[in-house]
């Protein structure tokens, strides 16, 4: 259980920094060239840009500190199913700012902020670290294939006391 902690940990402040990226060009956008009152769909088209942008920083960080013990291999792999995950937990952000601005009415920059940014991120924040941890970076993952950039800790003999995975068996965190 701790170990469970201790990632979920490292994940939120890997999120943290992609909250971060996602706010900060989300509301820069929407104040300028996609505010609604020049583009009807300003406030999505300013999340979209906002999240992809974030989802890469989240990609990078997940990869080689939250889930490094089980990343893949198979760099380009990893991604395409990490960015399917993230864009379907930004699809629950989206659609909690659509439902919200667009169905409710609540068309302020603070609405918009709390719909997609408070109620759309918890939502999709659960939906991603579910799948991220027993999909993208489960630790059956894992594959043969040689790694695209190695580093030292891969090249170095394992050592007598590391833990060590099983074939066909999921080891606990």
């Amino acid at each position: 259980m701790r170990k469970l902690l201790a990632q979920f940990a490292r994940f939120g402040a890997v999120g943290l920094v992609g909250v971060v990226i996602d706010l900060g060009v989300f509301n820069v956008l929407r104040a300028t060239v996609f505010a609604p009152e020049t583009i009807h769909e300003g406030p999505v088209l300013a999340k979209v840009v906002s999240t992809l942008l974030a989802i890469v920083a989240n990609w990078v960080g997940n990869r080689f500190w939250t889930f490094r013990a089980h990343r893949g291999r198979q760099l380009w792999r990893e991604f395409v199913e990490f960015l399917a995950v993230s864009l379907g937990g930004s699809a629950i952000g989206l659609a909690c700012l659509w439902v919200s601005h667009y169905l409710l009415g609540f068309t302020s920059i603070l609405a918009d902020n709390i719909s997609g940014n408070v109620v759309g991120l918890a939502l999709g924040t659960a939906f991603r670290f579910t799948l991220y941890k027993l999909w993208v970076f489960a630790p059956h993952r894992g594959d043969s294939a040689p790694a695209l950039f190695p580093d030292a800790e891969d090249a170095a003999p394992p050592s007598p006391h590391a833990p060590t995975a099983h074939r066909g068996r999921l080891d606990p965190l």
